[in-house]
């Protein structure tokens, strides 16, 4: 006959309440105190001995008890979690503004919750709707252009929200980013600058890619210009569908200079060039978006622009926790503005 399996000493056995879970009336068993003392271990370190304080850790160590941050939000009105949504994790574009948001919201204690929205039939409101019912201090979005029904669920939710990556004088509530529509502008002028006048662009399908588009050619029919030829791409962008960009462009006819969305997309079309023979500035300068790690390495190497993520990320926390914490931001817009780095491919 089968033995019976020895039952787990008592300190360190499973509660068999709800679920199943170790709870905090296990892990003050284990330490030898009280809950009450457990839980003001937990969440008021300072106001117990070092001695308890220990004792409560291990413990903690032992089960691997997590606290109910939902239940102490109730309590507290506050979770001290974030939420931010942006298009995609897979292209390196967002990094620096995610990592910066994240540091810079540890700092004061917060937690970040990451959700990918996607570029074509975005996941926005479904994100939108997970997200508000769990009652965040605070939501960053990437961009303006939200749903109705999007819109609708943040103005009603009542938490802190900060769209990024963009730029208007009626945000949802806080916004930090730049003008799409002024970059186009800007790239197309210093293209024209430097004596190109057959531009192209290759963008990729999303919504801000698309108005750094019409700005460029805006400015280039001011300056009377022939049209600009323009290949579009799925978004996220690729090295790939950046070389065969730039197929179809020669297909079209001459181009002296091409500005791209994406650095990859540059990348993809120095590359591309290269393969084909084609001299790069020389024959055609090439141009990028967001100013990559491997942007000044490249050779040659590539001129861009850049945008200064961790700065947005910064102010996006700094907007929360001010808005967490009763206090009123100084400004609800912040223009972090961008640059155009002049390298050797343009």
């Amino acid at each position: 006959m089968d033995q019976p399996s020895p039952a787990a000493p008592a300190a360190t056995r499973r509660s068999r309440r709800g679920s199943g879970a170790v709870t905090l009336h296990d892990v003050a068993k284990l330490a030898g105190v009280a809950p009450i003392t457990a839980s003001r271990a937990l969440s008021s370190p300072k106001q117990v001995s070092p001695e308890v304080l220990k004792r409560v850790t291990d413990a903690v160590s032992k089960t691997g008890y997590v606290r109910n941050g939902l239940a102490g939000s109730l309590a507290s009105t506050r979770s001290r979690l974030v939420a931010a949504v942006v298009p995609t994790i897979a292209g390196p574009v967002f990094q620096n503004s995610i990592q910066s948001l994240t540091e810079a919201l540890a700092e004061s204690g917060y937690q970040l919750m990451l959700g990918q929205s996607g570029y074509v039939n975005s996941r926005e409101d479904a994100l939108l709707e997970a997200i508000i019912g769990r009652r965040p201090d605070g939501i960053v979005l990437t961009g303006i252009m939200h749903s109705a029904e999007g819109r609708k669920r943040l103005m009603a939710a009542g938490i802190p929200v900060v769209e990024t990556w963009d730029l208007t004088p009626t945000p949802l509530d806080m916004l930090v980013g730049f003008s799409h529509v002024d970059v186009g502008t800007a790239m197309a002028e210093y293209l024209i600058g430097k004596g190109h006048r057959r531009l192209a662009v290759v963008a990729g399908d999303d919504e801000r890619a698309d108005r750094r588009l019409l700005s460029f050619e805006t400015a280039a029919r001011a300056a009377g210009l022939p049209e600009v030829v323009a290949v579009r791409v799925p978004a996220p962008t690729t090295l790939k569908s950046g070389r065969e960009a730039l197929g179809q462009l020669l297909e079209s006819g001459a181009v002296d200079a091409v500005f791209c969305s994406s650095d990859l997309l540059a990348l993809g079309v120095l590359t591309e060039a290269r393969t084909r023979g084609i001299d790069v500035p020389k024959d055609l300068a090439v141009t990028g978006f967001g100013d990559l790690e491997f942007a000044a390495d490249l050779e040659p190497s590539l001129t861009t622009v850049r945008i200064d993520g961790q700065a947005i990320g910064r102010q996006a926390a700094r907007f929360i926790i001010d808005r967490a914490e009763g206090r009123t931001a100084e400004a609800a817009v912040v223009d972090v503005g961008f640059q155009i780095i002049e390298r050797a491919s343009a």
